[in-house]
């Protein structure tokens, strides 16, 4: 016996019981207790010097190895607008977005799937820089990162 949900919202968080009859032993009965949550996005911000190499992880609080085995991508956002600079598949090499002026030949995939940014310049102040990783497609986890830049 299964329970199939669709558009699952938090609404439907709580205990579900299924219980059927049995003959001769009676009723048969199990509840599992059901949490859904919500979309989760962590929130960072890292300051830096100009002319520096940034880093930023993906997901701060993951260990690496567990993000090996999901598809990632790494966008940044201004003014409401994201692009898209590098996206990870599961065993296959980093496929980087050069259509950018701005990040073609600054932006690497590190170690850990960190965002390596070099050199680190005054238009990348205020800049966001989101990793996010599809561990379902329906359930994608969200690390965003504020950079500030600042001059020696």
């Amino acid at each position: 016996w299964a329970l199939h949900l669709k558009n699952v919202t938090i609404a439907l968080s709580g205990q579900y019981e299924c219980s059927f009859a049995t003959y001769p032993y009676g009723t048969k009965a199990a509840k599992i207790q059901l949490i859904v949550k919500a979309e989760e996005e962590q929130h960072y911000l890292k300051k830096v010097w100009l002319n520096q190499t940034l880093e930023i992880p993906c997901l701060e609080d993951t260990a690496s190895e567990d993000l090996s085995t999901y598809p990632l991508k790494w966008l940044v956002g201004d003014n409401g607008r994201k692009e898209e600079l590098v996206t990870k598949e599961p065993s296959c090499p980093a496929v980087y977005r050069n259509s950018s002026a701005v990040y073609g030949q600054r932006v690497r995939l590190g170690l850990n799937n960190t965002l390596k940014i070099f050199p680190i310049k005054i238009t990348d102040d205020g800049r966001v820089f989101s990793c996010h990783v599809m561990y379902h497609p329906e359930r994608v986890q969200k690390s965003s990162t504020t950079v500030r830049v600042y001059g020696k």
